[in-house]
C-alpha cells in the first residue's frame, strides 16, 4: 500500500489567537494552519462568531494536548442586552419576544446575580455544537426543529458587575469548562423578568493563557510575510499548558523506559494524579499519571524535540 503523503510543515508548539468578531473558529483555526502551513492543528474550545478573545490552537504534537486545554476554566467579559429573547441567545438570532426591562439599581442587580455564584445548573442551548443522535444541535434548531436537553451542572467562580444602564449590563465572568454565557444571559434576564441575550462577549483567560500573550489574525499575516521563522517565534512551547502542573523529571535511563510505555519508580513524585514529565529538568517529553503502586506511567508522550 502506498504511503499516505504528509502535508504541510511538520510545527509543533500553541498559538494564542485573539479571535475576532465575525467568523467560527474553525474558520480562524483554517486561517492559522494554512499561514503556518502545518500539517496538523485543532483548537480548545469554540467561541461563537460574534466572539472574540483568547482562542488556543494546538499545532503538531501539541493536539495531543488539546482535551486538558478543554477542560480549563475561561474567563469572559459580555455585555448583556435587556428586554428581548432571540433564537441564538445572542445578537446574531431574530428576537422572539420583547418585554419591558423594569427599573433596577445595583442592589438589586447583585442580589440577582448572587443566585448565579458556585455551582448551578444550566441547559444548554439548542444553538449549540452538543449532538443528538449524532446531529449538532444547531443543525436541527436551523430545521426548526427544537429538542429537549438535559440541565448540566458548572460552577461560576466569579461574576461581578462592571457596570450597567436602564437596558443593559456588564459582566466580568469566570467558569468551568462547559458554561454558556449565552444560556447565562438568557437566564438573568429572566429573573429580572424581561429577557436578554449577549450582544457581545470577549474571552480575556482560557487556562493560564490571557490576552496577553494573543495574536491578532494581521499580526499572523504580517510575520508570515516577514518569513516563516518569524512566524513560529510567536509559537508558545507545549509546555506552557502545563506549567502549574506537578512536573516529575526522569533519568535517561527513566526515560528511556517511559519512552517504550513502561512505568518507572521517581523519589518524591507526587502521589496521584497527572504529571508533566520531563527528560532531564528542560526537555518535556510528555504527560504521566501516578499508579497505585506509586510509580509513573505514561499517558500521553510527544515524538517531537522542538519547539518545547
Amino acid at each position: 500500500m502506498a504511503r499516505r503523503r504528509q502535508r504541510g510543515r511538520d510545527v509543533h508548539g500553541i498559538l494564542l489567537l485573539d479571535k475576532p468578531a465575525g467568523i467560527t473558529s474553525n474558520a480562524a483555526l483554517q486561517k492559522v494552519k494554512r499561514l503556518f502551513n502545518a500539517n496538523k492543528a485543532g483548537h480548545t474550545g469554540s467561541l461563537d462568531p460574534l466572539a472574540t478573545g483568547v482562542l488556543p490552537i494546538c499545532l503538531g504534537e501539541a493536539t495531543k494536548l488539546s482535551a486538558y486545554l478543554l477542560d480549563a476554566d475561561k474567563r469572559y467579559q459580555v455585555l448583556i442586552q435587556l428586554g428581548a429573547k432571540t433564537t441564538t441567545g445572542d445578537a446574531e438570532g431574530e428576537v422572539l419576544e420583547e418585554r419591558a426591562v423594569p427599573a433596577f439599581d445595583e442592589a438589586g442587580l447583585e442580589s440577582i446575580l448572587a443566585r448565579f455564584r458556585g455551582d448551578i445548573e444550566q441547559t444548554p442551548p439548542m444553538y449549540s455544537a452538543l449532538k443528538r443522535d449524532g446531529q449538532p444541535l444547531y443543525k436541527l434548531a436551523r430545521q426548526g426543529i427544537e429538542v429537549e436537553r438535559e440541565a448540566r451542572a458548572v460552577s461560576i467562580y466569579e461574576l461581578v458587575l462592571l457596570s450597567f444602564t436602564p437596558a443593559t449590563m456588564t459582566l466580568d465572568v469566570r467558569c468551568s469548562k462547559g458554561t454558556y454565557i449565552r444560556s447565562l444571559a438568557e437566564d438573568i434576564g429572566e429573573v429580572l423578568g424581561c429577557g436578554g441575550h449577549v450582544v457581545a462577549l470577549r474571552r480575556s483567560v482560557a487556562a493560564s493563557y490571557g490576552l496577553g500573550q494573543s495574536c491578532t489574525l494581521p499580526q499572523l499575516e504580517a510575520a508570515a510575510a516577514e518569513s516563516m521563522a518569524a512566524l513560529d517565534a510567536l509559537l508558545l512551547p507545549m509546555s506552557s499548558a502545563v506549567a502549574d502542573w506537578p512536573r516529575v523529571s526522569l533519568t535517561a535511563d527513566m526515560a528511556f523506559y517511559i519512552q517504550r510505555g513502561q512505568a518507572v519508580q521517581v523519589s518524591k513524585a507526587p502521589l496521584d494524579g497527572v504529571v508533566a514529565l520531563y527528560a532531564g529538568e528542560a526537555d518535556f517529553i510528555g504527560i504521566g499519571h501516578i499508579l497505585d503502586d506509586g510509580r509513573v506511567a505514561p499517558k500521553r508522550l510527544f515524538v517531537c524535540k522542538k519547539p518545547k
